[in-house]
């Protein structure tokens, strides 16, 4: 059967769920490193690598043309922000020049390339932060989104974004930067043109996310720093504008899905909104995605006058070279997911990742996008391909007469086979978001559980990214409905196609796939034999009335606008349907999470417990929105499987302390 296990001829038959795997705990919790913001100065390459095993650190990495890696930020410097509360675009370089945001108090750092310099304090303490970094190309001048907070009162309402533009040398230490950009709720993408008259930048407003409306402004930069009047070039109501970039001879591009699809632009005229851009390569294809970070980056203008844009469709991503004269034409890549690509004159680069290798650093040809070389890899060691799994696209039908699709992977290890009269228990992820979407890349946390029998579906519910506008919008107002009936389909397609036991179903998510994944237990109980929620959202109301800024009012697209909708919030909220749970479930979460509030957690516990509801909790000090450190994540990848094998009735060959499950 299609995307069936298959064991070499050796194999052991043994259940499944008790294969012995390479991919060990140790593995999934700390060996791998993160990469991520890959940048060019001249020939010199740089990236951020996270680190598990340094409590998630952030570390800005200098590659040089002698083969040499160096380290520009020892520990204790973390370099990241908490601007929007995630972050991105946390360093720039240029000329030499290093200036990078410091996550532990939020202030811009100036930093010595060669590391003969302790770093210098650009901006001075306080409570602000900076993100989406870039320098004026004629000015020693800095662009920044700068987020100011009140201290004595951070409530949405008192968060102020503005742009900022810092001076590189100031008169006095500890400049707070120029405020050339207020009035919208957010600001993002702060683009000088490249002989620096021009400045581009996006701005929205509540309650739309930077995937609902955009609006793309263009202001000429006065000699002292200000800007002239703005004009609006793209987007608006129902268009979402994204990744401004000039081009080398001063032509603005963008990407936008006023087609439905975010396609990518070219703006050549001088007028506003009447002057409209051409659309570089109109298909159906995504050469953006949902700003939940800054400085994401999809294209590059290649030295040859055309382009090379990272494209998804059908749940990959593609790498195509967009040529003047020769149109659009796909390059052969190594990589199913792209990202951060960057292009400086003669070179190239970009984080790339296949379906059986970790995410690498890779040196591109500039012209024809085509891979050169590795500069550094997130996995140190190679993995058994024996144990990598293989996915397989799936369609299904869903509610409405909708189709929704998912990610499957059989069980997959050549020493094992599983007992003829015996089918794989089935792990549903609901991936968090909910915009984001199933990797096709290789995951480390998938291969955990594949590699030792257990099937694993990775569902693109309806909302997620890289199908089209329309699919991304069929959520509003169907939060905890279509993204449950998805998963469940998804489920329910691999049991009635044989590939599955339908008696050990279980779902899994975290953070907006948390709340997916409590939803489905408590408002469809009869679906699923076991939950797994990693700081998962229960109670709506709560993350309204007591979420930041970015979000205070994403829900009530996703669901109903507040107040007069404060029912609906209520009635999908699952902390009011504990009552209906009966399935096992595993719950951990952050002590010190800012996005979903720990007191959920009490509550939960408090009910199952109350109610005789098998469950297990495990909550974490030191840790926020998602697990960095390689001892919180052994612990929980260790309860997980401990957890699925006492529910599931298989022995794990993994040598673990039982998880204590109370009521079990």
């Amino acid at each position: 059967m299609t995307g069936e296990h298959q064991a070499g001829p050796e194999a052991v038959e043994a259940p499944y769920g008790s294969w012995r795997s390479s991919i060990d705990i140790e593995l999934v919790a700390g060996s791998a490193v993160s990469l991520a913001e890959p940048w060019l100065d001249g020939d010199d390459v740089y990236w951020l690598e996270g680190r598990p095993t340094e409590t998630g650190r952030r570390t800005l990495l200098r590659h040089t043309p002698d083969g040499v890696t160096r380290e520009l930020t020892p520990a204790p410097f973390h370099v990241g922000n908490r601007v929007h509360e995630y972050g991105g675009g946390s360093y720039v370089v240029q000329g030499g020049r290093v200036i990078a945001s410091s996550f532990a108090d939020g202030r811009l750092w100036a930093l010595d390339a060669e590391g003969a310099h302790e770093p210098r304090a650009l901006t001075p303490p306080g409570s602000s932060r900076y993100a989406d970094l870039r320098m004026d190309p004629v000015r020693p001048l800095v662009y920044a989104v700068r987020e100011d907070h009140d201290p004595a009162d951070d409530r949405p309402t008192t968060v102020r974004n503005v742009l900022v533009a810092v001076p590189l040398d100031p008169a006095e230490p500890g400049d707070p930067g120029l405020v050339i950009v207020s009035g919208p709720d957010f600001v993002a993408g702060p683009r000088p043109s490249p002989d620096g008259r021009r400045l581009a930048w996006l701005e929205w407003d509540l309650p739309d996310m930077p995937w609902d409306s955009t609006r793309l402004r263009v202001a000429e930069i006065g000699g002292d720093g200000t800007l002239g009047e703005a004009a609006t070039v793209a987007g608006g109501p129902g268009i979402s504008i994204c990744q401004p970039e000039w081009g080398p001879g001063g032509v603005l591009h963008f990407v936008s899905d006023e087609t439905g699809w975010w396609n990518l632009y070219a703006f050549d005229g001088p007028g506003g909104l009447d002057d409209p851009a051409r659309n570089l390569a109109p298909i159906e294809a995504e050469f953006g995605d949902p700003a939940w970070v800054f400085g994401r980056s999809s294209y590059g203008f290649a030295p040859n006058g055309g382009l090379l844009a990272v494209a998804r469709s059908d749940g990959r991503d593609a790498l195509l070279r967009l040529d003047p004269d020769d149109g659009v034409t796909p390059v052969e890549t190594p990589f199913t997911e792209i990202e951060g690509l960057r292009i400086e004159r003669a070179a190239a680069v970009a984080i790339g990742a296949g379906p059986h290798d970790g995410a690498v650093v890779a040196r591109l040809d500039p012209g024809t996008g085509e891979p050169m070389g590795i500069l550094a890899r997130s996995l140190g060691a190679s993995l058994d391909p024996g144990v990598l799994p293989h996915a397989e696209s799936i369609t299904f039908s869903t509610g409405d007469g909708e189709t929704a699709r998912a990610l499957y992977f059989p069980p997959t290890n050549d020493r094992y086979r599983g007992p003829a009269d015996e089918r794989p228990p089935l792990l549903v992820l609901s991936h968090g978001g909910p915009t984001s979407a199933a990797s096709s890349a290789l995951s480390l946390d998938r291969a955990f559980f594949t590699s030792r029998g257990i099937a694993v579906v990775d569902v693109d519910y309806r909302g997620s990214s890289g199908y089209g506008r329309p699919y991304r919008d069929a959520l509003k107002g169907a939060w905890g409905i279509a993204d449950v009936e998805d998963c469940i389909a998804a489920a329910r397609y691999l049991v009635d196609r044989g590939s599955v036991d339908p008696d050990r179903l279980a779902i899994r998510g975290g953070s907006a796939g948390g709340y997916t994944t409590l939803a489905a237990l408590a408002f469809r109980p009869e679906v699923f034999a076991a939950g797994i929620s990693h700081y998962g959202i229960a109670d709506l109301e709560i993350i309204h009335l007591d979420g930041h800024k970015f979000e205070s009012r994403y829900d009530e697209g996703l669901l109903a606008p507040w107040p007069e909708g404060r029912q609906v919030f209520r009635d999908r909220s699952p902390i009011h349907a504990l009552d209906r749970i009966r399935a096992p479930m595993l719950i951990t979460q952050g002590l010190d999470d800012k996005v979903v509030p720990p007191s959920q957690v009490d509550a939960m516990e408090a009910a199952l417990h109350g109610r005789g509801i098998p469950h297990a909790v495990l909550q974490f000090a030191g840790e926020g929105h998602g697990f960095r450190r390689a001892e919180t994540r052994r612990t929980v990848y260790r309860a997980e499987l401990s957890f699925l094998g006492q529910v599931f009735g298989f022995t794990p060959a993994d040598d673990l302390e039982p998880l204590t499950i109370q009521g079990f």
